[in-house]
């Protein structure tokens, strides 16, 4: 018996170092937001945010959403699927051609795959994208936004900036909520620099374009620009130089 409770003691002991080890060496949102490989928001005091849509293209709510977009001078960024732009190609390139971004979110949307699949997936959308549009994708967003550390890399070692969502942004329009949850969602917590996500296929998605309608023209109204994704970023970068040459000039006074 004493050299059982022993074993069962060591167990214990190497379950509890192991456990501690993986908590002490997990990678969280700093540690990759420093190294810049993904991205969730940004801190800005320019009323600028950025509209996503998921899973995309849908021959009727893509569309949809296109023409509240324009209606609106607003632009988005739309992380679309290899296999559905093969099908709607001509609504891959409207996006490109009204000014939005087009972002690579998988070739046929897999929710577990190996880095080597990974590989694959994006290397077969980022030629999709490339045949219709005459340009690679720079972004990309993982699959119901989960990820770790094999994920990351291969996205960085394939030339892309992984894009969450701001987390009190996320519309969970997929799960259809009513028109009214999405939109208070949205306004409720609309702060600038803020990554809203949507979806615009998967599923039957006519709340989130009815949702958009009221969104669109309400954050207009309160000084708000809708950008793409790398125009977030690239007007931060300005930002950030700008407030950094200024408290340069104020040490050298």
């Amino acid at each position: 018996m004493k050299h059982f409770g022993f074993i069962v003691g060591v167990v214990i002991i190497l379950f509890f170092s192991i456990a501690y080890a993986s908590m002490a060496t997990e990678k969280g949102r700093a540690y990759y937001e420093n190294k810049g490989y993904i991205l969730w928001d940004v801190q800005t005091e320019e009323k600028v945010i950025a509209l996503t849509f998921d899973d995309g293209p849908h021959a009727t709510y893509t569309a949809e959403i296109l023409d509240l977009l324009s209606a609106h001078d607003a632009k988005a960024t739309f992380f679309v699927l290899g296999e559905r732009a093969e099908k709607f190609p001509n609504l891959i390139l409207r996006q490109k051609n009204e000014g939005h971004e087009v972002a690579n979110h998988t070739y046929s949307h897999p929710y577990s795959s190996t880095p080597e699949n990974l590989e694959m997936e994006l290397k077969k959308t980022n030629e999709i994208i490339f045949e219709i549009t005459g340009t690679y994708p720079l972004l990309y967003r993982p699959v119901g936004g989960s990820y770790n550390e094999p994920t990351i890399n291969t996205a960085v070692k394939n030339g892309y900036k992984v894009v969450l969502w701001s987390w009190h942004q996320d519309t969970e329009d997929w799960k259809r909520p009513g028109v009214n949850k999405i939109v208070e969602k949205v306004l409720s917590g609309a702060k600038p620099g803020d990554v809203v996500l949507f979806h615009d296929a998967g599923g039957n998605r006519s709340q989130t374009v009815k949702a958009l309608e009221e969104i669109l023209p309400e954050l207009k109204k309160e000084g708000y620009e809708f950008v793409t994704v790398s125009e977030l970023l690239n007007r931060n970068s300005i930002e950030v130089s700008r407030k950094k040459n200024k408290d340069n000039q104020n040490v050298e006074k």
